[in-house]
């Protein structure tokens, strides 16, 4: 099963739980979870509600007032002490550090000495471990989500009054196609923009699928603009081939300022391109040039296209469609260095092929400790591998560990 969040009016924690619960995730899964934290009682209810007409479900967190300020390190040691499963346990415990890591790089200070303040209250706790249980519930394939609306203007948190889209969230979503919406507000908190960070696979529009079920999650606001919902859609891919189809868009420049070209590729990538990079050549009268190459869905040509004129100078591109097979992907974390780091894992009919580990948690890790990159890389390296060990050719048995996944992912099954 695949599903795609339309996300055109933010998200946050509460919607992403009614969303789920709408779509059919009982109550009971997201409570159980909840109520395993070792914390004062936090409870759920859920009620139907509409905006602008769109009936859905509103999820509300219920939570006793209290002036408890955690840690990232009070938090991560809560989140390890509770009775959990490990997917559910390992997925907050990734969006809770990637909290700590945008926090502490937005107030400059290291992640570990991060007050969480509103992230860090129990409503917050609630909201990330409910939704990561509930997305861990549905067992998904594949989780794509549109581009996601932040707002504008500014508002009052913790520290004062902030602009909109708040720091943290524009941290957390680096790398993530985004844009402001129409609603002078804040329209994605860091709490969603951390699940759905941690969450989601890919961003486009909708894709290919036949649809199974859809839910509607309800937010707190009732803005004039837009319904203030999140709109999760699941359903089975079509296709069932096991080779998707993709487009590669290519053009050759020889007049772009070299410098440009790094910039180029973030852009593409946040567009939503799958992948994009650069060939050396040597056009007519000898003259240097690159190849620019950009693999995306079909769903996300418009906009890649869009990219590169926009932000390169050639005035053509060819389009090619090619066929795509990926291996299955599934994402954890490990602790090393009193850190944890992101861990991409590819399998194939449950063997393990191979690991790799998220090179920026690595250097964001380094900073933190005062090691050096390389020594931060070789560790994490060496913990990912240990933890989730590749197999061999000659392996008749699969013997890899079960990975705590990133929310929704589909752990590779034990041979």
């Amino acid at each position: 099963m695949i599903a795609w969040l339309d996300l055109s009016a933010g998200a946050s924690g509460d919607m992403l739980l009614g969303a789920l619960v709408d779509a059919g995730v009982p109550l009971d899964v997201l409570q159980a979870a909840i109520s395993a934290l070792p914390v004062e009682p936090v409870t759920l209810s859920a009620e139907p509600a509409a905006r602008h007409g769109l009936g859905g479900t509103r999820v509300v967190v219920h939570a006793p007032a209290s002036d408890v300020r955690r840690t990232w390190a009070d938090v991560r040691a809560l989140l390890t002490g509770a009775p959990l499963d490990a997917a559910v346990r390992d997925g907050a415990l990734d969006v809770f550090a990637r909290l700590a890591r945008a926090e502490g790089r937005v107030h400059r200070v290291p992640a570990e000495d991060v007050h969480f303040h509103e992230v860090g209250a129990l409503d917050a706790l609630a909201d990330v471990v409910g939704v990561v249980a509930g997305l861990a519930h549905l067992a998904l394939d594949r989780l794509v989500a549109s581009p996601i609306a932040l707002g504008s203007g500014s508002a009052r948190g913790a520290h004062g009054v902030v602009p909109i889209p708040g720091p943290a969230v524009l941290e957390l979503l680096t790398g993530v196609p985004v844009l402001a919406g129409p609603v002078a507000a804040e329209m994605c908190t860091p709490t969603g923009a951390a699940l759905l960070a941690a969450s989601v696979t890919d961003w486009s529009d909708l894709p290919g699928m036949r649809v199974q079920r859809v839910g509607v999650g309800i937010g707190g606001r009732d803005p004039a603009e837009l319904p203030n919902v999140v709109r999760l859609v699941l359903g089975e891919p079509t296709g069932g081939d096991g080779a998707a189809g993709a487009v590669v868009l290519e053009a050759n420049v020889d007049d772009l300022d070299p410098r440009l070209w790094p910039g180029v590729l973030d852009a593409l990538l946040a567009a939503g391109a799958s992948d994009a990079w650069l060939t050396p050549i040597l056009m007519k009268k000898g003259r240097p040039a690159h190849t620019l190459s950009v693999l995306c869905s079909p769903a996300a040509v418009e906009r890649v296209r869009a990219t590169v004129f926009a932000h390169t100078s050639t005035i053509g591109l060819r389009t090619l469609p090619v066929g795509k097979v990926a291996l299955e992907r599934t994402t954890a974390s490990v602790e090393v260095l009193g850190g944890r780091v992101g861990v991409k894992v590819a399998s194939s009919g449950g063997r393990v092929l191979n690991v790799g580990v998220e090179y920026e948690d690595v250097a964001a890790l380094a900073r933190e400790a005062g090691v050096p990159v390389k020594e931060a890389l070789r560790a994490a390296t060496t913990a990912a591998e240990s933890a989730y060990p590749v197999a061999r050719d000659d392996d008749q048995v699969t013997r890899p560990a079960t990975p705590p996944t990133r929310p929704g992912a589909v752990p590779p099954p034990p041979g």
